[in-house]
């Protein structure tokens, strides 16, 4: 071996050591002897360099994974013997491998396995366990063998080919039939004679067991010599972790449901006498966790055992599964309320699911209402934060709270299916508490009682949020809670999260403002101010800023009165920022969008007559205006690339603001209404020069597409005079994705204005289909997946483009382009249909062949096309279902019965296909089943057929 290479394997090696031993390695793999010298080094132990060693396992590994079928039987004796070998030398190691080796030993060892059990090495876990006999350091490798193996055959992580599940399965049905009970006695031994000498071997033992467990016979397990020892196990500390995951998965397999009942009741008995089911907080938590997943386990497999008891009308079962359901409550909500969120966490699942069991049950007994009760205390109190959450910087354990409080709102969610009247009066209570003295009240109590009043929305759902019709007494006492949230203050709290809920819920319950209007102008201070829009948070204000937005929009009928002064109130929110000085504005660019949203509906909205809209419209785009001819000057004038990005920036942003504005018109008549068409034509006028700026080309004219996309809606034909001369600015240096963001634009003028854009179409069709053969045809990497996919997009967009351009009834525009020209778009159109591997493309170009035969088959069509169908567009129906990547299903949809007709009757009797198979062919293409007509056509019988189709055409 090279020993220089060798040198770059250890992790302090620099650079240049580090890619040759990669680049060594790299040799070795396509070697076809070089595995041998590695092989025979682990066997001699020739290195004592772990890296090394690790090395050489690395290089079998990817022989046995890659080029084991390449072997000579001879060769693939030397492997098993290699191993084997090594295993044997373990045994008499004065010191063990590192882990790492140890694990990578593992994982060749469990690929040989899969790759020869079934064939070349029955007797596979024999001959190890004939080496490892029970020498601890034998045992620790049989153990990381068999964790190999099952995370080769089982692992739902890993994504197997259909033909590896198929090996996997066989796999697994032999080893139960030959080997797994032996295997099952191996680890009993293993528990039984490590018990008190070896905890690391015992915790390897119980997880293989718990791994192995869920796919063999559980009689294997689930019986009182090895449940008694796992039960004993649970009073060792170093072991009662692995013991637990371990009756987990015991637990968790699928069985009889009253042999599972019987089970878990055992369990119970036992661990209910040994003080398990007293928990205290300060024990040690990670037993406690994996505790209550065991009991979360338990409770779950009991109800599922009820479920399935209940459905097949075993009702004195049923009952005695329900009761033993009933005794882990308990148990279960001291597991829930516990101030360690994982171990509470780990039992929502059995908690929903008792939830879900009630809601069944016609009548429920006085200590299930108790339980209801415990369990909505349980999911308040667990819904409020702790002193050590971080909300300025919230990092893994406050992103894993955010999670863990989903849960607790699905069991609120719950609770309120089985007891309505229970959750609203309890969530009421915990309100007024807590808001009754809000200035002295913990920020934590505060905002989970605002919270929870948020969570009602969707707890006690209503259709379009009518909260405050209806029931009257829910309707009542919401409305009651809501008065006091607007009329406390409380929107004053000094806390960030009061302050977001506060707002979060205002907007969630905006319904209520059209009952009381009268609070509306205290909630509107309050977002305009120092609370809200101008908050000392960045988080706050970001969040406000969207919240306002949607507050003023569903609230419109009501905003007439205070419109200017909210205009007023927002101006400085809507100054687009320089991009010198270093300046931080109170808004980011994005959440100035939704101001900008905002103004527009306000102005849209008002009562006001069109001259004032105009006038308001007019006030809210000129600063836009002006500053963006000004930021286009500097721009053109910019030397430094970092400046000229940052005003590119800016120039997209008041672009993307006069966008937004906008949106609050649904289409030209509206705009007209409120005498706006002239406002956004300026700025049409004003934008349209920066797609002729040369400076930051992609942002630019991004933006400026954009807009034009919008005014196509709001302005409509107003906006044609300007797109002759956008298209053409676009057109110039243009990249695969400038094209693929360009065409859809021009899709949607063709579909919009269809022939009044005829001349348009016409005059741009060929400058824009070279500027897409231009960049279909640039060279590229082979290995580029990037430049690859670029291409598939560009060309699925132009497909998209001929599609529009014929379903809008302009198929003249392609037809007056010249013969030569109209010939290679026809060519392109049969390439996408048969050459590319790419389904979506090669539907869209059936549809288009489809259209143009509709249009262009009879006398009226354009010179040679019938020609063109007889020798390319027949054919291609032919050749493209022969591709694996094509999509019968799709293409049946396409290939309507004129075409059938056709084939039967001109087409293929012209080929002197016999009338028998022409009969055959046209069944099969018509039958609805995609499958039928693909294994027609696997029977090759279509090729013979056909033949002088395939010659014509290749």
């Amino acid at each position: 071996m090279d020993e220089q290479a060798l040198l770059g394997l250890n992790p302090n090696a620099d650079s240049d050591f580090r890619q040759r031993a990669l680049a060594y390695f790299e040799q070795l793999k396509i070697s076809p002897d070089a595995w041998q010298v590695c092989a025979e080094a682990l066997a001699q132990k020739t290195y004592s360099d772990d890296h090394i060693k690790f090395f050489c396992f690395q290089v079998l590994e990817h022989q046995v994974k890659y080029k084991y079928s390449e072997l000579s039987t001879a060769q693939q004796q030397l492997i098993r013997e290699t191993l084997l070998s090594w295993l044997q030398a373990q045994m008499l190691n004065p010191q063990p491998e590192k882990t790492f080796i140890r694990n990578k030993a593992a994982q060749v060892f469990a690929l040989l396995f899969v790759t020869e059990y079934l064939t070349k090495w029955p007797k596979f876990f024999f001959d190890i366990l004939s080496v490892v006999n029970l020498n601890p350091r034998g045992v620790d490798l049989y153990l990381r063998i068999l964790m190999a193996i099952d995370s080769e055959l089982v692992d739902r992580d890993v994504v197997h080919t259909s033909e590896a599940t198929r090996r996997n399965t066989l796999i697994k049905d032999t080893m139960r039939e030959q080997c797994i009970p032996n295997l099952v006695e191996s680890w009993y031994q293993i528990l039984h004679n490590y018990q008190y000498t070896n905890s690391e071997v015992l915790c390897q033992c119980l997880e293989v067991v718990g791994a192995y467990v869920s796919w063999i016979d559980l009689s294997l397990i689930a019986n009182d010599r090895f449940i008694n020892m796992l039960l004993g196990h649970m009073s060792v500390e170093v072991l009662r972790e692995e013991a637990c995951d371990c009756l987990f998965e015991i637990v968790n397999k699928g069985m009889d449901p009253v042999d599972k009942m019987k089970l878990v009741e055992s369990l119970c008995q036992v661990l209910q006498t040994a003080g398990f089911f007293s928990i205290d907080q300060a024990k040690d938590l990670d037993f406690v966790a994996r505790f209550s997943k065991l009991v979360n386990g338990m409770g779950q497999s009991l109800i599922v055992s009820w479920t399935k008891l209940i459905k097949n009308g075993a009702a004195v079962s049923a009952q005695e599964a329900l009761e033993a359901i009933e005794t882990k409550v308990p148990l279960m909500l001291q597991l829930l309320i516990h101030e360690d969120d994982d171990i509470s966490s780990n039992i929502v699942g059995f908690c929903y699911d008792y939830l879900h069991i009630l809601k069944q049950l016609s009548v429920l007994s006085d200590q299930q209402k108790a339980n209801i009760e415990a369990i909505m205390l349980a999911v308040m109190k667990k819904l409020t934060y702790d002193e050590e959450y971080n909300f300025e910087n919230e990092g893994e354990d406050e992103a894993m709270f955010v999670e863990y409080r989903k849960q607790l709102k699905l069991l609120l969610d719950r609770l309120a299916q089985v007891s309505p009247e229970l959750v609203l009066a309890s969530v009421r209570r915990v309100f007024r508490a807590a808001l009754q003295n809000w200035q002295t009240t913990r920020f934590m109590e505060v905002e989970v009682a605002v919270r929870l009043l948020y969570m009602l929305a969707e707890a006690l759902p209503v259709s379009h949020g009518a909260h405050f019709s209806g029931d009257v007494s829910k309707a009542s006492a919401l409305q009651d809670m809501m008065r006091t949230l607007v009329t406390s203050g409380v929107s004053s709290y000094q806390h960030t999260s009061v302050t977001l809920e506060f707002f979060e819920t205002v907007v969630r319950y905006e319904k209520f403002f059209t009952v009381e209007p009268q609070h509306i102008p205290c909630v509107l201070m309050a977002f305009l101010d120092h609370r809200g829009l101008w908050h000392s948070s960045a988080k706050v204000r970001s969040r406000t800023a969207y919240l306002f937005s949607r507050f003023v929009k569903s609230l419109n009928k009501q905003m007439n009165p205070f419109i200017e002064d909210i205009l007023n109130r927002i101006q400085d929110l809507l100054t687009l920022s320089p991009p010198e000085n270093g300046y931080q504005p109170l808004l980011s660019s994005d959440d100035q969008l939704f101001i900008y949203e905002t103004a527009g509906a306000l102005i849209v909205n008002s009562d006001y007559p069109a001259e004032n809209k105009r006038a308001l419209m007019k006030d809210l785009l000129t600063p836009l205006m002006e500053r963006f001819k000004v930021l286009l000057e500097k721009l053109m004038m910019a030397q430094d690339e970092e400046g000229q990005a940052s005003l590119a920036d800016s120039l997209n942003h008041a672009v993307g603001f006069a966008s937004r504005t906008s949106k609050a018109f649904s289409n030209k008549q509206t705009v007209k209404q409120c005498g706006c068409s002239e406002v956004y034509l300026d700025c049409l006028r004003t934008f349209l020069p920066a797609l002729s700026c040369p400076l930051q080309k992609d942002i630019l004219r991004s933006g400026v597409r954009t807009f034009l996309h919008r005014m196509i809606i709001c302005l409509e034909e107003e906006v044609l005079p300007f797109i002759p001369s956008a298209s053409e600015h676009m057109l110039k240096d243009c990249e695969a994705k400038d094209l693929q963001e360009f065409i859809p634009l021009i899709n949607q003028i063709t579909a919009k204005f269809k022939i009044q854009v005829s001349p348009f179409l016409q005059q741009m069709f060929m400058p824009l289909l070279h500027a897409i053969f231009e960049v279909l045809l640039r060279p590229a990497e082979d290995n580029d997946q990037s430049a690859a996919l670029e291409k598939q997009m560009l060309r699925r967009s132009y497909f998209a483009f001929l599609q529009t351009v014929t379903g809008s009834g302009m198929s003249e525009v392609i037809a007056n382009q010249g013969a030569e020209n109209v010939e290679r778009v026809l060519v392109t159109i049969i390439q996408g249909a048969v050459e590319y591997p790419d389904p979506i493309a090669q539907k869209t170009c059936f549809i288009i062949l489809s259209k143009l035969v509709e249009l262009w088959g009879g006398k009226d069509g354009p010179v040679g096309f019938a020609d063109f169908v007889y020798k390319h567009i027949v054919p291609a129906c032919f050749l493209a279902p022969l591709k694996q990547t094509f999509d019968l299903a799709d293409a049946q949809t396409v290939l309507g019965p004129e075409c059938v007709q056709y084939l039967q009757q001109e087409y293929l009797p012209s080929l002197q296909v016999s009338p028998e198979i022409i009969q055959e062919f046209c069944q099969a293409l018509q039958q609805p089943d995609a499958k039928v007509f693909k294994n027609y056509l696997k029977t090759g019988f279509l090729s013979v057929a056909l033949q002088p189709v395939l010659e014509l055409t290749l």
